[in-house]
């Protein structure tokens, strides 16, 4: 099988596990241009990883045998990026968020669908192993009914990643924590749990930064069924622990940490799974292995050979943003919200 050709939009610091899950699978795609606005940026990226460089996004849309763009760029720049992608007949691995507010989310979504490519986002934390292993609990019924299922998110950033020009700004980012770390483990919450009915939140920003948007947030929830927990979401505690899932079911319960699943069930058994990945909960946000971003772009491969949707395609990852913009709201109005 040929290998598929891509090119890269975006060279800052998202770009680093993508290129190395690139050089991974580099029996299966070639990187055809990889661009950023900033010359010392592809500068760094060509040294680095070895990748072929351009001046000029339009040198990567114009290209005809270019099937699919990865695009790595700020989030209020995502819906034009898409839209010029999917004119020009290319596929799309796209990372979280799909834009700062639903309305674009949504308009990005069905710029892709109307051009009929592949729209894959960047939720790589579906694809570790033990999450793949609880879903497999929950399917096969190992957990019975569930009756709570709940989130948290326990981040530190310092001062100065939120100094760093558009950090934590409505404008470009959309959002504080939720958006931009927390989106990651509500989006896993959504896929095993479901999708919530109605959320009751506050949110603030603490006196530990100065920004625009929240770095922390506390919502209640209601599943459709009856089930209900909780979402904490911060990049206030120090030094930054792992995010983890709960949930509770009619015979057991699970606790998924950022790198191990632990369950207990009611008939006295027990499970245990460690992953060797984890990271970003601190400092420094790209702390982590590359290991799940592979899974995600083996996945987005997979989807254009065999013409099938990527496994958090559009659609999927317009839930998250849902949940996210009603825990905002139901903040803000001190009423209760449905996503």
């Amino acid at each position: 099988m040929a290998k598929l050709r891509i090119g890269v939009i975006g060279l800052g610091m998202a770009s680093a596990p993508h290129a190395k899950s690139l050089l991974d699978l580099k029996d299966r795609v070639e990187v055809a241009a990889a661009y950023s606005p900033t010359p010392a940026r592809r500068k760094a990226f060509s040294e680095a990883y070895g990748f072929p460089v351009c001046d000029s996004a339009e040198t990567i849309f114009d290209d005809p045998s270019i099937t699919a763009v990865m695009i790595l760029t700020p989030p209020n720049t995502h819906l034009d990026l898409t839209r010029r992608a999917a004119e020009a007949g290319k596929h799309v691995l796209l990372e979280k968020p799909l834009e700062i507010a639903e309305v674009r989310a949504r308009a990005l979504v069905e710029a892709a669908e109307r051009a009929g490519v592949k729209l894959g986002i960047v939720l790589q934390h579906r694809f570790r192993p033990v999450s793949e292993a609880l879903a497999g609990l929950i399917s096969e019924g190992r957990l019975g009914e569930i009756v709570s299922a709940s989130a948290r998110l326990d981040n530190w950033r310092p001062q100065s990643y939120y100094d760093q020009p558009g950090r934590g700004t409505r404008a470009r980012d959309g959002g504080g924590v939720l958006l931009t770390q927390a989106i990651h483990t509500l989006d896993l919450l959504i896929s095993l749990a479901g999708l919530p009915e109605e959320v009751k939140a506050y949110a603030t920003t603490s006196k530990v930064h100065r920004m625009e948007t929240e770095d922390l947030a506390m919502a209640a929830i209601r599943f459709p069924g009856g089930a209900i927990g909780t979402v904490s979401a911060t990049t206030c505690a120090y030094p930054g622990h792992p995010d983890e899932i709960d949930i509770i079911g009619t015979r057991g319960m699970v606790r998924l940490g950022g790198r191990s699943l632990v369950a207990s069930f009611h008939d006295g058994t027990e499970l245990s799974i460690e992953d060797e990945a984890a990271g970003g909960a601190g400092a420094d946000p790209m702390a982590f292995p590359h290991h799940h971003h592979r899974a995600v772009l083996t996945d987005f491969l997979g989807s254009v050979e065999d013409g099938r949707e990527p496994r958090v395609n559009g659609r999927e990852a317009l839930k998250v943003h849902r949940l996210i913009d009603a825990i905002l709201s139901a903040a803000a109005s001190g009423e209760p919200r449905r996503p």
